[in-house]
Formats: structure tokens, C-alpha cells, sequence
């Protein structure tokens, strides 16, 4: 099969990424607004940047032509809490990713805790076995999305999930996002160490 973006819908474009791109990550951002109403939502266009600052990146895309609660309310803030997401959440994170109306608080639909912080306004995911505190580094618009950049500040990790100070992926047990409504759960691991290339040779032309 040869596919041409510009001969399919973005719809159509958007399902055959979300079924070649993956495992993705799922960031389970956590927000307040400025009026005061929490608001958690999986993203699942969501990647490590660069660990000098440490840098994290969401892609929010728009829904029906306007902003999300989430980037909506990062932008008054200026800050959110990225929550990984382990097999235990799975069904309140699905639950959470429903098109709510904006004064619908997440965390009360879903039966989550949210917890104060210790750097930033928004709340962490009391249940998520370890959480990023994130100020907002910067917005950058690409096509229809919003690739927001946040600096993290804090980090939470429950000891459960770590051995020898690590976190323990068999611990951890986290969620990837696949195509359409499926999910992917880490039980298996296959370690393989990288080739160590030696210093370049002398001489030589």
C-alpha cells in the first residue's frame, strides 16, 4: 500500500498514525482553571525533549474547532502535572478522556485525589504512581495542534515502583496508547546493550 497524505481525509490521516506510531507514552495531565475547577485528560502525542532543562512535550490538538480545558488552562496558569499512567488507573484514565464540558471536574467524575503540589498550582494525581510538576516552557502552534513544552520542576515517585533507587518498569507496569480503543500494558522486557564503539583509529587517509 502507498498512502498520500494529501489524497485522504485528516481523519483518515490521523488513524493510520495512531496505528503505525505506538506504543505512545500517555501523559495524564492534571490542570486547575483560574476559576477554579481541576481538569485531568490523557494525551497520548506525548514525548521526553531533553533532560537539560528537563523538558517535556504535549501535542493538544483542537476538539470541534476550539481549545481544550487543558491548554486552556495551562495558559492561565502557566503551569500542569504530567501523571504516568499504570495498568491500575487504566479504566479511570479512559473514563477521564470523555468530551466533558469545561465546568465538569475529572476528578470527581473518575473517584481520583487530587494533591496539592509543591512548585505549581495544579494538583497531582494522587493514585498515579509517580508525577512531573511542569511549568510551562513555551506553546508552540503546529497545524492544528498545540505542541505545549513544560520545564520540569518536581518530580514524585512512589517507593513501590522503585528498586535500588530506579523506577521498576515490572513495577511501574505502565500504559501505552495503541490504535482506535486499545491499550498496551509493559509486562515484558528484553534487554539488549547498546554496541560500544571503540575511539577512532590512528592514520589512515
Amino acid at each position: 500500500m502507498i498512502l498520500d497524505p494529501q489524497a485522504i481525509s485528516p481523519g483518515a490521516m490521523y488513524r493510520f498514525m495512531i496505528g503505525i506510531v505506538l506504543p505512545r507514552p500517555i501523559a495524564f495531565v492534571s490542570t486547575i482553571g483560574s476559576g477554579g475547577v481541576l481538569n485531568v485528560a490523557p494525551f497520548s502525542y506525548f514525548m521526553p525533549i531533553t533532560n537539560r532543562p528537563p523538558l517535556v512535550g504535549i501535542s493538544i490538538n483542537l476538539r470541534g474547532g476550539e481549545h481544550k480545558d487543558t491548554l486552556r488552562n495551562i495558559r492561565e496558569t502557566g503551569d500542569f502535572v504530567v501523571n504516568a499512567v499504570s495498568e491500575p488507573l487504566l479504566e479511570r484514565v479512559v473514563k477521564a478522556s470523555g468530551d466533558w464540558p469545561r465546568e465538569v471536574d475529572e476528578f470527581q467524575l473518575t473517584g481520583l485525589t487530587p494533591v496539592e503540589s509543591d512548585l505549581v498550582q495544579s494538583p497531582r494525581v494522587g493514585e498515579s504512581p509517580a508525577s512531573l510538576e511542569c511549568r510551562l516552557h513555551r506553546v508552540v502552534e503546529l497545524g492544528d495542534a498545540f505542541f505545549t513544552v513544560g520545564e520540569i520542576v518536581r518530580a514524585h515517585v512512589a517507593e513501590d515502583v522503585l528498586t535500588d533507587g530506579r523506577v521498576d518498569i515490572a513495577k511501574l507496569r505502565p500504559v501505552g496508547r495503541l490504535g482506535e480503543d486499545g491499550y498496551s500494558i509493559v509486562r515484558d522486557v528484553v534487554h539488549h546493550a547498546r554496541p560500544r564503539a571503540g575511539p577512532p583509529s590512528g592514520g589512515g587517509g
